[in-house]
């Protein structure tokens, strides 16, 4: 009888401790993405006001960094909020001359977000304009610009390149 009064426990007191502790970390993470990534966008800011390439390779180093950073908890943050940061360092990488770089983010992108895409306050794609624009599509092949969903400036400019190219 006095067996049936005895209660089984796995040893963990405060199970509650550790579901805490974890959502902390989660919370943490999320933090110092984001403050990363404001820092990064700051400085892109900068490089855009005073128009140094050498500031938009750091932003662009610092949003690759802020994405390795955030690693196995990259489902905390929304994709769209994600998407968003890799292709601001995409485009910084353009903008600062390093083609070689902006070329390989371009493919992690389109791997790690596979078949999403953003746009434009125009509607044109993300992901068409930089292909283009990083020399990811053949824009000499006729036709090619009207199945791209690029800004008609960037179309524009193209065709007179491949112009005066040919003539």
């Amino acid at each position: 009888m006095a067996l049936a009064a005895c209660n089984v426990t796995t040893g963990d007191q405060y199970p509650a401790i550790g579901s805490r502790v974890a959502n902390f970390e989660n919370i943490t993470a999320v933090r110092e993405y984001r403050q990363c990534n404001a820092d990064a966008i700051a400085m892109d800011q900068s490089a855009r006001q005073d128009n140094a390439p050498a500031r938009y390779i750091k932003s662009a180093e610092l949003i690759a960094k802020c994405e390795a950073a955030l690693g196995e908890k990259s489902s905390l943050v929304p994709v769209e909020e994600r998407m968003r940061n890799y292709a601001l360092g995409v485009q910084n990488n353009f903008k600062g001359g390093d083609v070689v770089q902006a070329r390989s983010n371009l493919e992690k992108f389109k791997s790690t977000f596979a078949d999403k895409d953003l746009y434009y306050a125009d509607g044109s794609s993300f992901v068409d304009t930089m292909e283009i624009l990083l020399g990811l599509r053949d824009y000499t092949a006729l036709g090619q610009f009207s199945v791209a969903n690029v800004n008609g400036v960037v179309k524009s400019e193209l065709r007179r390149v491949r112009y005066w190219k040919a003539n």
